[in-house]
């Protein structure tokens, strides 16, 4: 087996270190000084103009938000049949008829709140650049929208209880323009959002026009 040992801050010899200075090119000697004393502020960043899913926990997430969509929309209109019937005292026709409009809405409603999240997590994306952020979202009616850096104002992170439940958060972008002068993304891990908003404040002693 073969084995490999790596040496991490380990004080060179301060006799080879003038050695190799000697002998190596000026040229290297000078970018390897430059290279160690700066880092590439773009190395692990979240903005490096990749194409990001939503995080896939949204799906649940919405689709717990439709469940009780549906029973705040399906208990009422129950209740509302129930007393109908037993105040008026329809025929049994209409009582079946009342019914199957019940189960109607509620099982179509049902169906598409659990089926909705799927297709929302296929369209949306989005993308953080160097000098702004690009969302893509929208089903049937899809959205493009970029904003500029430049022109954000400030950025929150919200969370409601089930987005906590979740670990996700909402990012609100506020721009200077009045076309899209609130921008939100959901669906984000609640770290990812935070990375994103400290990326799009403007820096220090920039003010956004």
């Amino acid at each position: 087996m073969n084995e490999s040992t790596h040496n991490f801050g380990t004080p060179a010899d301060p006799a080879q270190t003038a050695e190799a200075a000697q002998t190596a090119d000026p040229a290297q000697a000078a970018q390897a000084a430059e290279g160690a004393g700066s880092e590439d502020p773009a190395a692990g960043s979240i903005a490096d103009g990749a194409r990001r899913a939503l995080d896939p926990k949204v799906i649940p997430l919405q689709r717990t938000i439709g469940a009780i969509v549906t029973a705040c929309v399906s208990l009422p209109l129950a209740v509302a049949v129930g007393l109908l019937w037993a105040a008026a005292g329809p025929p049994p026709g209409v009582v079946a008829g009342l019914v199957s409009v019940w189960a109607v809405v509620t099982g179509g409603l049902g169906w598409w709140l659990y089926r909705w999240p799927v297709l929302h997590h296929r369209h949306a994306s989005y993308a953080v650049h160097p000098d702004g952020i690009e969302i893509r979202k929208g089903v049937i009616w899809r959205q493009a929208i970029s904003v500029a850096r430049s022109r954000v104002q400030h950025t929150d992170v919200s969370q409601g209880p089930l987005e906590r439940k979740y670990g996700l958060g909402t990012l609100g972008v506020y721009t200077a323009g009045t076309d899209h002068a609130k921008v939100s993304l959901d669906g984000l891990e609640h770290e990812t959002a935070l990375r994103i908003r400290d990326h799009l404040l403007p820096p220090a002693g920039d003010d956004a026009v």
